[in-house]
């Protein structure tokens, strides 16, 4: 199943295909600023009944080296099939359009950004025949920006620092600087780079702290991730409201019979959080001789 950090790490990238020339300079490589970029179709299946789809597809058009193809693809971990799968892509792509192929492979982290860029060749070590070079953007080169000044000057830049930095512990820096850029911006502007960064963090840590910032310094900011938070703080709120109802209950159908509760007894139960429990103990007082028999462990 396709999970929303591996969407967010590709689908920036057509969302603003300026990007990877951006990108290029810390790749180690100079693309310049195309003059046109145009999504391409992502599903190279054949005649064949396998289906192979690459993640994103752009045709870039430039002034200085006149149109290449970039094919993108999100990594989440080392997977032995996918240097063949990925020397598929290209070389379909090259056969079918008739121009240069370029692959761009994007990691959240360090272990699996240096197992993507090796070289690999699809022949023996003496007929290499066709050798696939993945250009690797990750943590071990996409910057850490922590300046809102930078972040302010590309967004889009700095939510794919977040997103290439996830597990990293300079996220955080990276996300109070994004969010603070994205205060005095254009709803219709910050609407993209929020839902990108939520879905690239996924289950990161850093998520809450996005969602978080996204609640407080983008308070104005009517996205789903704030219905969301909203929704779970509401929940929060009736979680705490039945624990609370439930541990009078217990204390209620023990003092109604009568039954003398110790305060070691009284606080082990206004102080349990767990409803399940609560639960048990209610029916429990409802027979129990003393109150210390109400408990799990008694």
């Amino acid at each position: 199943m396709v999970k929303p950090p591996h969407e967010a790490m590709h689908r920036i990238f057509q969302h603003d295909p300026g990007l990877f020339s951006r990108v290029s300079r810390f790749l180690g490589v100079d693309i310049p600023r195309p003059v046109r970029a145009t999504p391409l179709p992502t599903d190279l299946t054949e005649t064949s009944p396998l289906e192979r789809r690459v993640d994103t597809v752009l045709r870039f058009e430039t002034a200085e080296q006149g149109d290449f193809l970039l094919a993108i693809e999100a990594q989440g971990g080392r997977n032995p099939d996918k240097p063949a799968s990925w020397a598929y892509y290209t070389a379909y792509l090259w056969t079918k359009y008739r121009l240069p192929t370029a692959l761009l492979v994007v990691c959240q982290d360090h272990a699996t950004a240096k197992w993507a860029q090796r070289a690999v060749s699809s022949g023996p070590p003496q007929l290499p025949t066709l050798t696939l070079r993945p250009v690797v953007a990750g943590p071990h080169n996409m910057p850490v920006i922590t300046d809102p000044e930078e972040a302010r000057a590309d967004l889009v830049l700095a939510s794919l620092a977040a997103i290439t930095h996830a597990a990293e512990p300079n996220v955080n820096a990276i996300l109070k600087a994004l969010s603070t850029a994205l205060a005095d911006t254009p709803e219709d502007i910050a609407d993209p780079i929020v839902e990108f960064t939520a879905q690239g963090l996924g289950k990161h840590p850093a998520k809450h702290l996005w969602r978080n910032l996204v609640a407080v310094d983008l308070s104005f900011y009517k996205s789903y991730l704030v219905e969301e938070i909203r929704d779970e703080a509401r929940a929060e709120a009736r979680a705490e409201a039945l624990v609370a109802a439930l541990a009078e209950n217990v204390l209620t159908v023990l003092e109604e019979r009568g039954i003398d509760v110790s305060e070691d007894a009284r606080e082990r139960i206004t102080g349990c959080t767990d409803p399940e429990a609560l639960s048990r103990w209610l029916r429990r007082a409802v027979t129990a001789p003393v109150a210390e028999e109400i408990f799990d462990d008694q």
